[in-house]
């Protein structure tokens, strides 16, 4: 498995749509000085192949180790710590939080996964090949609404805004998109789109009255204690300390992208964490904490993402499962500067992978087996 650009979700969960049981070896493991050492060699073949910094997180039974590799800022020549949280940008692992409220409120029967977007945010999906009539929750969550991404007049995308700065709300960013026609009808296909989690924030508010920001805090972050994770404010283009600056490579030079507008990426990939609160969140994702099993159940039904590697995307989340036979679920995100790789295996290992820098090709499947299966 290939890291794919801009944020595409790989996990994977056979086991647990199964209903099967982890296991016991596995349930009973943490990873090994063995897989330590194979991480610890992922994380230098990253910087190897252009990443500037690399942190990897692994937590097995109830322990948690921090290997680090590169720098934390280039300029200053200082590495990344272990002895202390780094905060990183999560990209669009902020979907599997997202899915995870909209599946909340699905649970608590203020949602119906299969009324259409127009139900909860009358008139606002309407354009060329665009009907919120027709279009469902459930496509939404799934990236197969058809809808298109949002492009500025200058043809910026949403992350090239972001990274120039440009302030948006969600309906001045949704107004962008329907200027452009659908991609395709609704649940034809698979089409990663950003666009539908802005839609999906936009959905928990219309329905709870409350700012996505107060619904993420009070239904996840407060219940699972991920103190280390933050929506960032409309302004708020820098990371708290401590943390590693981000890095991209253009036309051969390095350059310093940690300051970012996180209005534009929104609930599609604003969320600013750490690699501890991330495994947190993946082992209480699987272990039952953040959602019923009916609506756990719903969030890994997908379809085949068509790469040709076998990812399937559900709702917010992708499966797979890894060369091992080991059962993954997690997410990837990239936004400028930084790509994270996150998930947990229903065993309760994690790991959570964050580089910044350019690298054109990382071996995903070999990192997380070496993190989860050794």
């Amino acid at each position: 498995m290939r890291i794919p650009a801009f944020a595409l979700s790989i996990c994977a969960a056979a086991a647990l749509l199964a209903g099967c049981a982890a296991d016991p070896v596995e349930a009973a493991a943490r990873p090994s000085d063995g897989a330590r050492a194979d991480v610890m060699g992922d994380l230098d073949t990253l910087i190897r192949s252009g990443a500037v910094g690399a942190l990897a997180t692994l937590t097995g039974n109830g322990d948690t180790t921090v290997l680090t590799s590169g720098l934390a800022d280039a300029a200053a020549r200082t590495p990344i710590r272990t002895d202390r949280p780094e905060y990183v940008r999560i990209g669009s692992v902020t979907k599997t939080f997202t899915a995870a409220i909209v599946l909340q409120l699905a649970a608590e029967q203020r949602i119906d996964l299969d009324r259409s977007i127009d139900t909860y945010l009358p008139g606002l999906l309407v354009g060329d090949g665009i009907d919120g009539r027709v279009i469902t929750v459930r496509q939404i969550l799934g990236h197969r609404s058809g809808l298109p991404e949002p492009v500025e007049p200058e043809g910026l995308n949403e992350y090239e805004a972001a990274r120039a700065g440009r302030t948006y709300t969600p309906a001045q960013e949704v107004a962008l998109a329907l200027q452009h026609p659908a991609t395709f009808a609704p649940g034809a296909r698979f089409e990663y789109a950003n666009i539908n989690y802005l839609v999906a924030g936009m959905l928990i508010e219309a329905v709870t009255g409350h700012r996505y920001a107060d619904e993420l805090r009070d239904r996840i972050l407060t219940p699972l204690a991920l103190s280390d994770t933050y929506l960032p404010a409309t302004g708020e283009t820098g990371l708290r300390d401590p943390h590693p600056n981000g890095y991209a490579t253009a036309d051969g030079s390095v350059t310093d992208q940690t300051r970012i507008e996180p209005s534009m990426p929104w609930t599609s990939g604003a969320l600013v964490s750490t690699g501890a609160d991330l495994n947190r969140f993946f082992t209480a994702l699987l272990a039952g904490q953040v959602l019923p099993q009916t609506q756990l159940r719903q969030m890994l039904d997908g379809v085949d993402m068509g790469n040709g590697d076998g990812m399937s995307y559900g709702l917010g989340v992708g499966y797979s499962q890894l060369p091992c036979g080991a059962q993954f679920v997690g997410n990837v995100g990239g936004v400028p500067g930084f790509t994270t790789v996150s998930g947990a295996t229903s065993s309760g290992r994690a790991v959570t992978y964050s580089y910044t820098g350019t690298v054109a090709d990382a071996d995903l499947g070999g990192m997380l087996s070496h993190a989860l299966c050794g």
